[in-house]
């Protein structure tokens, strides 16, 4: 009977583009040093040899004596050879070090205990306050302990590497016979890694740490993955998804889970038990982060830790009841807060909002025709509490202060905070004013945020763009907070072709508009519900108006920057009896409101006008920012004790 040939698997040469920098292409500058001690600080230079390589061929060489500025210690002298006389007409290291770090400019700098040697050539730039240019550096000694065993190379010392590895020069202790024989080390001990498909210098790099056979037999995941931005999924033994990540350039980022570079031991067990990588191209980065949100959502991968569970977060929101308290709750309904990663979290603030309202903290059940009778106390107690009570009619102005807080109509609460605090200092109360302070900039950092996503989520449609860094445009159609199309236009490509292209193709979202959905009454009309003190700006940029500065071209809009001198007057779209979000996800809002934030955005086109509360906290966050600074320094007396 015969027997079929195996079937071996197609040759794939690899593309260039597959490579990074192919080590046939990489510039080496292989560098020694002689010096008249060990200490960088202590010791100087002697004498510097290097020599420039590229795919085996010799490029210069630099050779020079140093004169370090006194006598060179005897048992140095033994060693290297070096006299003080040798020295004596040789320049200076100031003179010296400019003419090397032009020589090494642009190439992968190479030395045998290369940190003894970049150390000294460190504290010579240091000392002359030449900025240094921080090359890629690689280490012969690190890279030889890699590659051979110790049975091979019982010792990583130059002269015993040189004859081991057949170096054609013999190390001497002086710098351009040490760096000439490195030069041959380096290239024997490219060739042998060459043999375990080390074939770049980011592979190279990458290979000096351990790496398992398993783990590296992996890299075939990464083969079929474009250089492009996305999303890539790690699938295990029965195709569930184990890992979810974006990158810039998927090839390369999951190529690195495969390498040394990858030292976490979680992501090191995950490739162990990953089967293949799946991947989407998305056209820039926010589409990227986006869907790598809702697929973390869908999935739950084991090995993701953050970005989950979406709905896990907590919110404060008022209850609908005569007597409205602060409550936190899983799904926001009407005016709300958060999300808070912690129910305790929300319940300071909301504790701190409730303080400064006179908002009832207690649970007791009351009806529209009761009365509020908590008693003041004179620690802790309710904040609605009144020596008579209280009927809904006069309890109604406190939840009404709250709702103007949360939705930015006014910024009273906070003033009243900032104005507690001042008090607590002028009297010298220091802790309580350190207190407040805290819970103060917890309150405006949250209340910020909200208000700054909620402006976002009310649009019905925002187009964005955002310049590519290579003279194109990135475009984002954003609806109710949620990204619905994303697409791109190189340079040389009209861009509103491209906008409307991506528009006409985006996704429809309907928003959660909560209780107001149920009821004609509560449903928001533009015209009958305006809310005072909204900064806005015109709801649509057309290139084709003009302007007294026409746009170099059609989509440079006027940046965020340039909206927030805007002070006009509008209805505001919704009001209290929707949730801040409509139903859009925080985290992908946030991702949003990160990417307007971007130096170079643009608005092309929006719907309603980008506006945020003209009284709203965003005004207050430098001063949270300064807060949380504050209370992160600690005293002389604490510092001391920790030095202690």
């Amino acid at each position: 009977m015969s027997v079929p040939d195996p079937v071996l698997p197609a040759a794939r040469q690899l593309a260039f583009d597959e490579l990074d920098t192919p080590l046939y292409a990489t510039t080496f500058v292989v560098v020694d040093l002689e010096t008249t001690g060990t200490s960088p600080d202590g010791d100087a230079i002697t004498e510097i040899g290097a020599v420039k390589v590229r795919g085996g061929e010799v490029l210069g060489e630099f050779a020079t004596l140093v004169n370090p500025g006194y006598e060179i210690p005897p048992a140095i002298v033994q060693i290297t050879g070096i006299t003080t006389a040798m020295v004596y007409a040789a320049p200076r290291i100031e003179a010296v070090l400019p003419g090397f770090l032009e020589f090494a400019a642009g190439a992968v700098l190479v030395a045998h205990n290369a940190r003894f040697d970049t150390a000294f050539l460190k504290a010579a730039a240091a000392r002359q306050d030449i900025p240094w240019p921080n090359p890629q550096v690689l280490c012969t000694v690190k890279l030889a302990r890699r590659v051979l065993t110790r049975d091979e190379a019982p010792s990583a010392r130059l002269g015993v590497l040189a004859q081991i590895l057949g170096a054609s020069t013999t190390p001497t202790h002086r710098a351009l016979d040490d760096a000439r024989a490195t030069v041959d080390v380096l290239h024997a001990l490219i060739a042998r890694v060459g043999n375990q498909g080390v074939q770049s210098l980011t592979e190279l790099l990458d290979y000096l740490p351990g790496v398992t056979g398993t783990q590296r037999a992996k890299r075939t995941f990464a083969n079929d993955l474009p250089a492009a931005p996305g999303v890539y999924l790690f699938r295990g033994p029965s195709d569930e998804a184990l890992y979810i990540g974006t990158a810039v350039n998927l090839r390369r980022r999951v190529r690195n889970y495969f390498t040394g570079s990858e030292t976490r031991g979680r992501m090191k067990e995950m490739v162990a038990l990953a089967q293949r990588v799946d991947h989407v191209v998305c056209a820039h980065g926010l589409e990227a982060g986006v869907r790598e949100l809702r697929l973390l959502a869908a999935h739950a991968p084991p090995y993701n830790r953050r970005s989950k569970f979406p709905k896990r977060g907590w919110w404060l929101t008022l209850t609908d009841e005569p007597f409205p308290r602060l409550v936190a709750v899983r799904t926001p309904t009407r005016t709300a807060l958060g999300p808070f990663n912690s129910r305790a979290d929300a319940v300071d603030v909301g504790l701190t909002i409730a303080e400064f309202a006179g908002l009832r903290t207690c649970a007791t059940r009351l009806t529209r025709a009761a009365r509020h009778m908590c008693q003041p106390a004179i620690v802790g107690g309710c904040p609605a509490a009144r020596d008579d009570g209280s009927d809904a009619a006069t309890y109604a102005p406190a939840a009404g202060s709250v709702r103007d807080l949360l939705t930015g109509r006014s910024d009273t609460l906070l003033r009243a905070m900032l104005e507690r605090i001042e008090t607590y200092s002028t009297a010298e109360h220091f802790e309580a004013a350190a207190r407040l302070r805290d819970r103060t900039a917890a309150v405006v950092t949250k209340l910020a945020r909200t208000q700054r996503l909620a402006a976002l989520a009310r649009l019905a449609e925002l187009i964005i763009a955002l310049p590519d860094g290579a003279g194109g445009w990135e475009f984002s159609v954003i609806r109710h907070g949620r990204l619905a199309a994303a697409g791109v236009a190189r340079r040389g490509t009209p861009p509103m072709a491209v906008v409307d292209q991506i528009v006409a193709a985006a996704e429809t979202v309907v928003p959660d508009l909560g209780d107001a959905a149920t009821s004609k009454e509560r449903t928001p009309s533009r015209a009958a519900m305006p809310i005072p003190g909204i900064a806005d700006v015109s709801a649509t940029t057309d290139p084709s108006e003009p302007t007294a500065e026409p746009p170099a071209s059609p989509i440079m809009a006027p940046s965020l920057a340039e909206f927030a001198g805007s002070r006009a007057e509008r209805p505001a779209m919704f009001a209290h009896d929707v949730p801040p979000l409509l139903g859009a996800p925080p985290e992908e809002v946030g991702v949003i409101a990160r990417w307007l934030a971007k130096p170079g955005a643009r608005i092309v086109r929006t719907s309603d006008g980008y506006c945020e509360p003209l009284h709203g906290a965003a005004r207050w966050v430098a001063w949270a920012q300064l807060a949380r600074e504050a209370a992160e320094v600690r005293s002389e007396q604490e510092q001391y004790l920790a030095e202690r």
